[in-house]
């Protein structure tokens, strides 16, 4: 009894401090990922001179993440959450810097190739939830994954507000201004790595050598095969569509306010916001995850994201406080979907194998948002803004039956 007591405490403490050293972490990665979302579609817009194929930004790196999510996610699996997730954000780092050479050298091919290893940055932000995950008691999952996406906001939301003295101390050094917020990118994308390099013991690691206070771990028991595919699947699912609709009505957002004249600033107010709806609200939707279960707060993300695309496709061209509204429902809805999702997957997946289900899925969510950030750039240049957005939030309703159903099979074995 003493023995399972003392390995309850020891695996509690490494949970604080993984959690402490994962949160400062995501303070500067969340400013890094911001860029992209902020200024990647009009830094491309004014290289390629077209509007058409301004979503390919997000598209890159999008791509880029997903690549880097199989990477963290096996890397993390042989040797720990810390060298998986330092590589990621030297990645990060390494592709920020890449997207300022090319804006200055006006190179279209170093772009490309620049955004698809800056899309490292993005994989490893979302891929570091779950080191909060590994240690924490299953009863407080979801609690554990919003105190790492809490954690995000500050960086996330003051990164698009630097959008304007970035870019004029980009000028000022000779480089382009749009270019100034990814120079901001690749410097906190460095931090957060080095931060990580303080996760020890590593929580991965360390869940395998210690017992988890699950009463049945998760992996074991009759049925849990089918259990296991009908849940992991329902989590899946649902950070997939709730991504690719995030992605293409967040991609296409500054495009449609810049070719109706909203300056820089309105811009990065309205993404800040939007990014501060993704991640904000996570301790509250933590708690409703745990407490009033996975499943209806998945159906929330649908309903939610539904409401994003009809008000932004209703608002008028110059309401920027519509737009606003619309792109917080966006990351409302996001957000609901990610803490709900990550619970379902978690809970489900096996110890030995979690890391690499974790990544494999991940690389799904991250070319869901590649699809959604190409795509949406065609849509848009041939129809509207106001019917990507529509589209969006129909296509977002599909969590509904599909997590429905998956559950009721779970229900039944």
């Amino acid at each position: 009894m003493t023995s399972t007591s003392d390995a309850a405490e020891s695996r509690q403490a490494v949970q604080q401090r993984t959690l402490a050293v994962v949160m400062a972490s995501q303070v500067f990665s969340g400013a890094g990922l911001a860029a992209g979302a902020t200024v990647g579609a009009l830094l491309a817009a004014d290289m390629l001179g077209t509007t058409s194929l301004s979503g390919l930004p997000t598209a890159l790196f999008t791509a880029g993440s997903a690549a880097t999510a199989l990477l963290v996610g096996r890397l993390s699996h042989r040797y720990g959450r810390r060298a998986g997730l330092a590589a990621g954000y030297a990645a990060g780092t390494l592709g920020g810097g890449g997207v300022v050479l090319a804006a200055t050298l006006d190179n279209v091919l170093l772009l490309l190739a620049s955004l698809l290893v800056y899309g490292a940055g993005t994989a490893t932000n979302l891929q570091a939830r779950y080191a909060g995950t590994d240690l924490a008691h299953p009863a407080r999952r979801g609690r554990a994954v919003s105190t790492i996406l809490v954690a995000t906001t500050i960086g996330a939301v003051t990164g698009p507000n630097l959008v304007g003295p970035a870019g004029t101390l980009a000028e000022h050094w000779g480089i382009p201004a749009l270019a100034g917020l990814f120079a901001l990118a690749a410097i906190a994308y460095a931090i957060a790595g080095t931060i990580l390099l303080l996760l020890r013991p590593d929580p991965l690691l360390f869940s395998r050598t210690t017992p988890a206070p699950a009463a049945t771990p998760a992996g074991t028991g009759p049925g849990h095969g089918r259990r296991f595919a009908g849940a992991v699947t329902a989590g899946a699912v649902t950070m997939v569509l709730t991504q690719l609709v995030m992605v293409a009505v967040m991609t296409m957002t500054p495009v449609h306010m810049h070719a109706h004249g909203h300056d820089l600033h309105a811009t990065g107010l309205v993404i800040a916001v939007h990014i501060g709806a993704m991640y904000l609200p996570s301790p509250i939707t933590g708690i409703l995850v745990d407490r009033i279960g996975r499943i209806p707060v998945a159906v929330a993300a649908g309903v939610t994201l539904l409401a994003s695309g009809v008000v932004a496709a209703t608002a008028p061209e110059d309401s920027v406080i519509l737009l606003t509204l619309a792109l917080a429902l966006l990351g409302l809805g996001w957000n609901l979907g990610l803490v709900s999702g990550t619970a379902m997957i978690t809970d489900n997946a096996p110890t030995h194998t979690r890391a690499k289900t974790q990544g494999t899925i991940d690389v799904s969510v991250a070319l869901a948002g590649a699809g959604g950030g190409l795509a949406s750039g065609i849509i848009m240049d041939a129809t509207s803004y106001a019917t990507l957005s529509i589209i969006g939030g129909l296509l977002a309703l599909a969590v509904i039956p599909f997590v429905a159903a998956s559950a009721m099979r779970s229900a039944t074995v």
